[in-house]
């Protein structure tokens, strides 16, 4: 989109916020009114309405908004397949991850990755499930990986990786000394969980419904928003937490933290990435997916 001042308005426009763009744009808070008035001056039209220390967008600036946003998809569509024509691609990728596979899965993906595709500039957005969902529908990334799926029909999900939720106690835990506990013990002992809007959460609570378990009926002494926070804090409190096989490899051979098995329950899922539901993901996207699962295959 070579219209900078569309460029300046299409920033505002989602972030609701002046300072905002300027910081996603590396300009200046002048520089973005500068642009915005104009824009304005130019068809004449108010795009945004100002009430007390909030903006909001005016109907012409939600028209323009739909509009500028077919013309960004548009550009966008036309460098992919463009792009598909070289030997080695280039372009812009933007990901977003959940917090648990942009620590302890992708690191290697992304290395192998740009070694592979120099010419393409990666950059990555983390968060929960929740937040890259809500990333990959306003446009804000190109592909999501996330750990959880959400009832919503604006989403299409390609499965990554197999992932299993298991119960981690520190080793000094002096809650128990058994191997494997039922699943009435295990409601009985204090718990940190992941925040709402997790898709580990998510996952758990589900999991304990089909079990006939309300998240009402733990003990939950904290919920925290990582799974290498959970970690942390078990390392010093005698409490249990449901943390992904996959994050504690290193402290399972420390001997710092050990499983417990629950009788009658394993949680099982998947690691997905996420697309807009009924758009093709870009070429440079479809690589990343093929190597990603080369990678872990």
């Amino acid at each position: 989109m070579e219209n900078f001042k569309l460029i300046v308005f299409r920033s505002v426009a989602r972030n609701l916020s002046f300072t905002k763009a300027a910081n996603e744009l590396f300009i200046t808070q002048p520089a973005v009114t500068k642009n915005i008035k104009a824009l304005e001056s130019e068809y004449g039209l108010r795009f945004f309405s100002r009430k007390g220390n909030r903006i909001y967008l005016t109907a012409e600036g939600i028209i323009l908004l739909k509009h500028v946003d077919k013309l960004y998809e548009l550009q966008h569509k036309l460098e992919d397949n463009l792009n598909s024509f070289k030997e080695n691609p280039s372009g812009i990728l933007r990901l977003g991850a959940s917090t648990t596979i942009a620590q302890y899965v992708i690191p290697s993906v992304l290395s192998k990755f740009l070694r592979t595709y120099p010419d393409v500039k990666l950059s990555l957005r983390t968060g929960n499930t929740k937040q890259i969902a809500e990333n990959l529908l306003k446009g804000e990334i190109d592909l999501g990986i996330v750990e959880g799926r959400i009832k919503n029909k604006e989403i299409h999900y390609i499965k990554f990786l197999p992932d299993e939720l298991v119960v981690v106690i520190r080793s000094k835990n002096k809650l128990t000394h058994k191997n494997e506990i039922t699943l009435k013990e295990l409601i009985a002992m204090p718990m940190v969980l992941r925040e709402r809007g997790s898709g580990t959460l998510d996952v758990i609570e589900h999991a304990l419904k089909n079990k006939n378990v309300k998240l009402s009926s733990l003990k939950i002494v904290m919920y925290l928003g990582s799974t290498e926070a959970i970690k942390l804090f078990l390392e010093y409190h005698d409490s249990v937490g449901f943390i992904p096989i996959r994050a504690i490899e290193k402290e399972l051979k420390l001997g710092v933290l050990k499983i417990v098995k629950i009788k009658n329950l394993r949680i099982k899922r998947t690691f997905d990435f996420i697309t807009p539901q009924g758009l093709e993901p870009t070429k440079v996207a479809v690589k990343f997916i093929n190597l990603a699962k080369l990678t872990y295959n």
